[in-house]
């Protein structure tokens, strides 16, 4: 299983910052580096964070086009975590730009055929 984080609020460096933020302090804790998948929404706003040198080989990051998953029928983001998941990373982060929708893409997420494939953690709110 895939541990699957969804990450909202705040703008779009903000959510990259906090995603390498909770990597590092896994790392911290683990000592170990898990292989992660980054799903961002939107483009960067110019003011995005680097990865942390540690972690920036083992990042897979995949953008896609501004809009709500859920109200675009979740295609792309389909598309996307189908690709992910053919060889699966060991954590994937979801940053979305607008929490609206945030319960819709979670229990999209919770049931099949995702529900076998993704272990949702708690949301990183921000």
């Amino acid at each position: 299983m895939t541990l699957t984080t969804l990450v909202s609020g705040g703008s779009a460096g903000m959510r990259e910052a906090a995603i390498y933020s909770a990597l590092q302090q896994d790392l911290g804790r683990s000592g170990v580096h898990l292989s992660t998948a980054l799903i961002l929404e939107g483009l960067p706003d110019g003011k995005a964070a680097a990865p942390p040198q540690e972690l920036a080989q083992d990042l897979d990051i995949k953008r896609i086009a501004p809009g709500c998953f859920c109200c675009i029928g979740n295609l792309t983001l389909r598309v996307t975590l189908n690709r992910l998941l053919r060889k699966p990373p060991a954590r994937i982060f979801i940053g979305i730009a607008d929490s609206t929708h945030l319960a819709q893409l979670r229990d999209f997420l919770s049931h099949p055929p995702y529900d076998d494939f993704l272990e949702l953690t708690p949301d990183l709110a921000l």
